[in-house]
């Protein structure tokens, strides 16, 4: 069937933001969903609070990205946290910003703001086409999708692919559309793992003691002598590795040591308010007939997971002599093994090359074709960047699909 109408496929923030975009232009937009519902990753994200920005200068914002082009820049620039406020408010959902910088929706939750989005789009006539999964290109260059009713081919008049990267396959974010771009010629970087655990060959005793276990007021840090990051976050102990708040921060570092090395390091300073030479005078001070364990709680009230990650990653021998003790206690080696499997990642590296792409992310290889979102081989931490980077894509994709029709 052909149309005059563009065709957006996925419902994420990516292809959402593109039929927003085509529709308040009054472009009629069909977006179709694999999934029986809309905005399913976007709903996970927002489970805990929808973190959907970060405040901070256009400068500070854009170094948290990895692997984007020259033109990557002008997407956020057009489309960051100060625009993405003023969308929600628009929406009639005012902006919250937490300590830390994160902005989220005043009621903090990401089903009031995807009703509110929905409905708006209904409005302005965008036909939502659920359980649509796309299967490839017809001979005749249109679109096909298997639907519960049987076959379905669409000839749009452009096309928005906002298919996402390759986890939370539950959610519908499978990376089953790569393998259709590469058939097609299509350049396409391999999928990896972003925002994600990583295995630790941890004792028996770590295992069973302490999996679970959050480790708070810490310093993580990842080859800073050669430039690395660092960052002041909590995580968590799990019964094969870490995760969570700073490793997600610093996993691109890790995950490209892994790869380049076999193993990563993750440095720990168990106390960043402390500086070595008064924790060094403080163990030196503690009666010597105490046990180390009473020592170390005593002197400098180190306990639980952070005493069992000092037992376990520094000599043993070393931490009864308090200047060496000191030095572990401030550069505490966690070495990685590896990463969560793919599916478990929060996020992906990888998938459309930004050489694939013109400036207003049309495909070179398939003209009328755009590409947003996860999709698009660029990678960032969690803490708002995921979220807004799709949809300053999805924008830039709905500008260029009215380029094309307007030329």
């Amino acid at each position: 069937m052909k149309t005059d109408r563009v065709a957006v496929i996925g419902s994420g923030p990516a292809g959402l933001m593109a039929a927003e975009v085509l529709s308040e232009a009054g472009v009629g937009v069909d977006v179709y969903e694999a999934m029986p519902s809309a905005g399913r990753k976007f709903l996970m994200a927002g489970k805990s609070g929808l973190n959907i920005s970060h405040t901070g200068s256009e400068h500070d914002f854009l170094m948290r990205y990895h692997d984007y082009s020259g033109l990557f820049p002008d997407y956020i620039g057009s489309f960051g946290p100060d625009q993405v406020t003023a969308w929600m408010e628009d929406l009639g959902m005012p902006a919250h910003v937490g300590p830390t910088g994160r902005i989220f929706p005043e009621s903090m939750k990401a089903s009031p703001l995807l009703r509110a989005w929905l409905r708006r789009l209904a409005d302005r006539g965008v036909d939502l086409h659920l359980k649509h999964r796309w299967t490839g290109w017809t001979p005749e260059g249109g679109l096909a999708f298997a639907t519960p009713e049987g076959a379905v081919t669409v000839q749009p008049a452009a096309t928005v692919f906002a298919l996402g990267g390759g986890s939370w396959r539950r959610l519908g974010s499978d990376g089953g559309w790569a393998e259709l771009f590469a058939a097609a010629e299509i350049p396409v970087a391999p999928f990896r793992p972003s925002n994600c655990g990583f295995t630790v060959d941890w004792s028996e005793r770590m295992r069973d003691q302490f999996a679970g276990a959050p480790v708070k007021g810490v310093r993580l840090s990842v080859n800073l002598a050669a430039g690395g990051q660092e960052t002041r976050e909590e995580f968590a102990v799990t019964a094969r590795g870490v995760e969570s708040g700073g490793v997600y921060t610093l996993s691109a570092l890790l995950r490209d040591a892994i790869e380049a090395n076999g193993t990563a390091t993750l440095w720990l300073d168990l106390l960043p308010d402390m500086d070595a030479g008064e924790i060094a005078r403080r163990l030196t001070a503690a009666p010597a007939k105490q046990s180390l364990s009473n020592r170390l709680r005593k002197a400098l009230n180190l306990t639980g997971v952070k005493t069992a990650l000092l037992y376990e990653c520094a000599d043993r021998e070393a931490l009864n002599d308090p200047a060496r003790a000191a030095e572990a206690i401030k550069a505490l080696p966690l070495v990685l093994t590896g990463t969560v499997p793919l599916d478990e990642a929060i996020s992906t590296a990888g998938g459309v090359t930004w050489d694939a792409l013109d400036e207003g992310l049309m495909l070179k290889a398939k003209p009328g074709h755009f590409c947003a979102g996860e999709m698009i081989a660029w990678d960032a931490p969690t803490g708002g960047y995921l979220i807004t980077a799709c949809m300053a894509t999805g924008r830039a994709a709905g500008g260029g699909v009215l380029k094309l029709l307007t030329c």
